[in-house]
This record gives structure tokens, sequence and C-alpha cells, in this order.
């Protein structure tokens, strides 16, 4: 093992005791680093996070260790300075992520990621304070590796993260949102959306684990049926992904004139512009949900996998489609009240509980005025 890695290890190894949380800061120009390198939808939960930290400490110096694809959204946040990596992959990866804060020393980690790969640099880390997650939600050991934790609730995931600044302030925070999205990003987005009639709908239709995903010939019919009753221009949006540029292609060809595709063809920032100017947006389990909740947009959120008091748009679930007390009975047999918070119902008939019939029903409640 290198001997930075060993270093590491020996030094978490000598500072894990138990201690009291924080209840008062030890100045107030505390330096903290935060670690949240993905995934997209999440960072954005940890920049509203960031915010209210910034509220609480303001005088505080923020260090945050993120990826470069959420880099690329986060980038020009006041008061913030970013520390750049790609999620370690080989051991070279964590040597070089060692060797590059061995001389650094911060007054508190908040470890908001949990997952072997990024536990492993938390060590790296020198501070006398590591604030991690209760241990239910400590993922592949993370708890090893931080010496204070957050207390365990039902919640949101935004509550987690905000958790972290409340455990260190020991003051409550809310989530304040303020997306670094430039006029250049806003042009574009004006752009795109220029050539379609109003009111725009957003669709974005994939989600990165499959599970998630509605049905194709669901949004086909959508996609139609939106069209005729409103008159909408309807906007794609997603990865690069084959599945995704396929299927985006797909819808766009179902009327054309009313359909712009931009999958794979926009940044983080443009997303976020595009989805701040929008009607509405619909869409599965995914970033997207909580982009455009950030930018004040109403969401449509298709949830059987999980619950959306989970990972839904944050306070504002009264348009999501909701089909998962339903697939936890169906298919496992269980009532979801009597469930751990966090059980997701991993089988492929779970999102075909949700119909047609229910996104139009919530769609007329965001455009029935534009009838």
């Amino acid at each position: 093992m290198s001997s930075y890695l060993a270093a590491g290890f020996v030094t978490m190894a000598k500072s894990y005791i138990r201690l009291p949380p924080v209840t008062e800061p030890f100045k107030p120009d505390l330096h903290i680093a935060i670690v949240r390198f993905s995934a997209l939808g999440d960072v954005v939960l940890v920049s509203a996070a960031v915010r209210a930290l910034q509220q609480c400490l303001p005088a505080a110096k923020v260090t945050w260790i993120t990826s470069p694809l959420t880099y690329a959204l986060l980038k020009g946040m006041e008061g913030v300075q970013f520390e750049v990596f790609d999620k370690p992959r080989s051991l070279a990866d964590y040597v070089a992520f060692y060797r590059a804060f061995r001389q650094r020393r911060f007054d508190v980690v908040l470890a908001m990621q949990a997952n072997l790969r990024i536990n492993l640099l938390y060590p790296a880390l020198h501070a006398p304070v590591k604030i991690g997650f209760d241990r239910a939600r400590a993922r592949e050991g993370q708890w090893l590796f931080c010496n204070r934790r957050i207390p365990f609730a039902d919640s949101h995931l935004m509550d987690s993260f905000l958790s972290f600044v409340e455990t260190l302030t020991g003051k409550p925070v809310s989530a304040d949102w303020n997306l670094p999205v430039g006029s250049t990003d806003l042009e574009w987005a004006h752009e795109q959306l220029k050539k379609l009639p109003k009111p725009w709908v957003a669709i974005h239709p994939h989600s990165s684990k499959t599970e998630r995903n509605w049905l194709p010939e669901r949004y086909e019919e959508l996609v139609k049926l939106v069209i005729a009753r409103w008159k909408c221009g309807v906007v794609l949006s997603g990865g690069s992904s084959a599945a995704e540029l396929s299927l985006c292609e797909r819808l766009a060809q179902l009327a054309p004139g009313y359909t712009v595709d931009l999958c794979g063809k926009s940044t983080p920032k443009q997303l976020a512009a595009l989805l701040g100017l929008v009607d509405v947006l619909i869409a599965p389990d995914t970033g997207s949900v909580h982009i455009a909740r950030a930018m004040n947009t109403p969401v449509i959120g298709l949830y059987a996998v999980a619950s959306p008091e989970l990972s839904g748009p944050y306070r504002q679930l009264e348009y999501c489609v909701d089909r998962y007390p339903q697939a936890v009975n169906v298919y496992l047999g269980k009532d979801a009240d009597k469930l751990p918070w966090n059980t997701r119902v991993h089988h492929p008939g779970a999102m075909s509980l949700i119909a047609v019939a229910d996104v139009m029903s919530q769609l007329d409640k965001v455009l029935g005025q534009h009838a």
C-alpha cells in the first residue's frame, strides 16, 4: 500500500473517538470541506445545503470536493472553492488524491457521500471533526471514517443534507437554491424554446436505472394526448446514452413542429436554464427532477420504485404520480407504512402501475388554464 494511504489510515484509526454532537462552531471562520461527487440530482440538493451553511456561517471558508460533471453545473457558485477530481478507480487515483491534500488542513469535513470508493478518500482530509451519515445511512463502512454523525430520520434526501449543517451549527436551516445559471445559458434555452408553441412541457423520459423508467409506449401516447389537448410544445431532454437518444428521437418524430429533441445536446447549466423556463417537467426519479425543483418549475414525478417522499421534488409533491404504495403491495406483498423508510421495489413491472391517465390528470392541474 502506498505510504500516503497507509499514513492516512493510521491517522483515521487514532482520531476515531466518540465525541458529542457539534452544537457550536469553534470559530466564525471555519474552513469546511464538503465531499460530494455525484449524482447530479443529489449534488443539486447538496448545493441548497451549502447555501444554508453560508447563511449560518457567512465567514466560513467552504471547499467543495466534487467531480467534473457536477462542477459543470456548480461552477460560479459564490463563496465556494472547488477541488475537482474524477471518482477514483485505481490505486494511482487514490495516491494522487492523498498527495493533493497531504499538506492541507480543515476544521470540519462534511462527508456527504457514503460508498466505499469515496469513503476511502476521507482519511486523506485532515480535520479534527468529520461528520458523516447516521449508522443506518453510512453505507459501506462510512462510520469508520467519521467521528460524528447526523441523527437518523425518516426523511427526504434534502433533509439529510440539511442535517449536516444543523449538526455542525446547532441551528435549524431550510433549503435555499440559487444555481449559478448565467445569461448565456438562458439565451441558449430561449433559442431552443422560441420555435415551439406555448405552454412548454419538458419530458426527461430516461433514468440512469432501468427499473425507474416508464414504458416507452406510454410516453408516446402521452405526447400525442398532450399536444392534442393543449397544442403545446414538447421539449425532450436527457443524456447521451444510446437508449436515451433512441427514445427521445422516437418521441420527437411523433409531432414535428411541436417537439424539439435536446437529448444529449445540453450542458448541465443549459439544462437548468431550460427547466427554469418551461411550464412543467415530466420525469421519473432522476436528477432533472431536482434541477427543475431548484428552478421553481412544477414537476410531475413518476414514482413506483421509491417513494417521492424520499426522492421526489422537495416539498412540492402535489403533482407527483405516486404508485409506490401499490407497488409495495403488489410486488413485495407488504404494507408500505410498515417497511423501512428507504425500501425500494426492484421489480421490472413496478413502473407499469402508472397509467397515462394518471399523468394527464396531474398535467390538467398545471396546464388546465391553458386549455
